[in-house]
């Protein structure tokens, strides 16, 4: 395997401390540059507006806006869940991390007319009522958050990680965690977690909250 990106890199000042500095690992920075060239036709083409489509946690959703509009924006202001966070608008720091076709992508930096006709899911479609994704039972077992402000989109680098590596190492994890930030250093925390989900009976890349809900009230019944 390639050499693995840190989670961040740390830079020691002047004075001593250490400020720590998020990586931008290679398969997001073609993104930043293509939301870059969008903002600047954005600017150009402020009175431009166009209906874009797509679902949205398996919900069809049409909006009249600028196609040039962070997904993110799109997602918390026009549809009104703010589950997913906005950190930098750089794709630096993974707070805003959805899923786009079942791909971890940033979301501050992906233009809303990138995912037209596509299937978008955020950290609220990832559980259906009380049934929980096995990422997210983890999560709680394992008290990982500390503040929680990075943890939806930690959830879901996570989250894409396991549908395509149901068992990763030290070394996967680290390399699909790679772009998400945590400033509470929660990082083996957040490890443990992915791991034990892995380790779950659960199948993560296939996981479906309804199912499981229908079958924990039957073993309830028993």
């Amino acid at each position: 395997m390639g050499k693995t990106e840190p989670f961040a890199s740390g830079v020691e000042n002047d004075d001593g401390l250490t400020t720590i500095r998020p990586t931008t690992p290679n398969r997001f920075r073609k993104s930043i540059q293509h939301a870059q060239a969008a903002r600047l036709r954005g600017r150009l083409n402020s009175e431009e507006k166009s209906m874009v489509t797509f679902r949205l946690n398996g919900e069809e959703q049409t909006l009249d806006v600028d196609p040039s509009m962070p997904l993110l924006w799109a997602i918390r202001e026009n549809l009104g869940l703010t589950g997913t966070k906005f950190g930098c608008g750089l794709a630096q720091c993974g707070a805003c991390t959805v899923h786009v076709n079942g791909n971890a992508i940033r979301s501050c930096v992906t233009p809303v007319a990138a995912v037209q006709g596509g299937a978008v899911t955020t950290i609220e479609g990832l559980s259906s009522g009380e049934a929980l994704h096995p990422l997210q039972q983890a999560w709680i077992d394992e008290q990982a958050p500390q503040c929680g402000y990075c943890q939806s989109g930690q959830i879901m680098s996570a989250a894409a990680l396991l549908a395509s590596n149901p068992n990763p190492d030290d070394e996967a994890i680290d390399q699909a965690m790679s772009g998400n930030i945590c400033r509470c250093g929660m990082y083996q925390r957040i490890r443990k977690a992915i791991k034990r989900a892995a380790s779950s009976e659960a199948v993560v890349g296939i996981f479906d909250p309804a199912a499981a809900q229908s079958a924990t009230k039957e073993a309830d019944h028993v």
